[in-house]
């Protein structure tokens, strides 16, 4: 039975990882394990070396500097020890992907598009980490700065389980845990390696199946049957998507995290069931538990957050919304996908306010 194409995600991501990327992960497990084994004090820099390596393979020269020079630039900004001087360079960083004249010169670098995709995908994801790195420079005293040295930043930005497509690990979190040696233990590695492929390929079969019996997103792409469809019958449709975009990142971000696990390092928790969700605020918080880290860490928390006047929730809530829209592409769609959910946010919060006041309590 052929599946459904509408969803390109998937089957982008799927054709790539069987052509190549798959390989190259195996590669940086066989490198990760044996340098755990034998130079633990140097695997930082041997999965660096294999990043850039892996990098160069299937970006070719030039998109390994187009990232190199990203990584370079951000690094030169953060000299100056500037939040908002950092936030700049990234959001001009980020701007160049948009640029059309720039865009036509990256196409011609590949013979396909789904090269050119690669590149654009993996900029993109880069551009986090560059500047989860730059702010973190930019916040640690000047004797912490051996530990936020370029070569630290370079093993950041190229380390390759989350190169591509995320998940999302800020740079803090991933200096600590690299440099943490623990004991190593063949056995123990083995049995994670093998109960993770056994969940992941259960994962797989499942969002197989579902876009091969389901064609929930040919369905969507067509108005003809939506505008037949009672109300009932489209909520099922929207549930339908939901749940397989649930399933399909658990494919997407299972690889990387088990193969951050066998690194020795703490993967972000995979998304939350969708079913389990009821709110706006929760959706956030668990299904790319890694963005939201980021979104917090860096945009929330400076802006004042939920510790700030009302108009500074308001307006800390509204930056990070607006970030994430414009990260994502920054297309009208984005922008009142991205509204309509700080909306949802905002009515959930100020909704607990009021009925924390104990005059509403009581009443209830």
């Amino acid at each position: 039975m052929p599946q459904d194409p509408m969803d390109f995600e998937w089957s982008y991501w799927i054709e790539w990882g069987r052509e190549r990327i798959l390989w190259l992960l195996a590669g940086h497990l066989l490198v990760s394990q044996v340098s755990r084994l034998l130079v633990e004090k140097y695997k930082p820099w041997c999965l660096m070396v294999y990043g850039m390596a892996a990098c160069w393979l299937l970006l070719g020269i030039k998109g390994f500097a187009v990232i190199l020079l990203h990584a370079a630039i951000s690094f030169a900004v953060a000299q100056f020890q500037l939040s908002l001087l950092t936030w700049l360079c990234s959001l001009i960083l980020l701007s160049t992907l948009r640029i059309p004249a720039v865009e036509e010169t990256k196409r011609k670098w590949y013979n396909t598009e789904n090269e050119y995709y690669l590149l654009l995908f993996t900029v993109s994801v880069r551009c986090l980490f560059c500047t989860s790195f730059s702010l973190e420079y930019c916040w640690h005293a000047p004797t912490q700065r051996s530990s936020h040295s370029f070569p630290w930043m370079l093993a950041y930005v190229f380390y390759y389980p989350t190169f591509h497509n995320g998940p999302l690990v800020n740079f803090d979190e991933f200096s600590k845990q690299m440099r943490r040696q623990e004991a190593f233990s063949v056995k123990t590695n083995l049995s994670i390696l093998i109960v993770g492929i056994i969940r992941i390929f259960f994962w797989w079969c499942l969002a197989e199946l579902m876009i091969h019996l389901m064609y929930i997103h040919a369905l969507y792409s067509s108005a003809l049957p939506l505008e037949s469809a009672s109300y009932w019958a489209l909520g099922g449709l929207a549930l339908a998507q939901v749940l397989f975009f649930y399933v399909k990142y658990l494919v997407l971000y299972g690889v990387p995290a088990l193969l951050l696990q066998m690194d020795g390092l703490k993967p972000p928790a995979l998304p939350c069931c969708v079913s389990l969700m009821h709110s706006f605020t929760k959706m956030w918080r668990t299904f790319d538990v890694g963005l939201h880290r980021f979104l917090v860490r860096y945009i929330y928390v400076p802006m004042g957050g939920s510790q700030s006047s009302l108009l500074g929730t308001l307006l800390s809530t509204a930056l990070t919304f607006a970030f994430v829209s414009y990260w994502h592409g920054g297309q009208s769609y984005l922008w009142y996908w991205g509204a309509l959910n700080w909306l949802g946010v905002i009515v959930e919060n100020g909704t607990k306010r009021i009925l924390s006041i104990s005059l509403i309590q009581d009443l209830i």
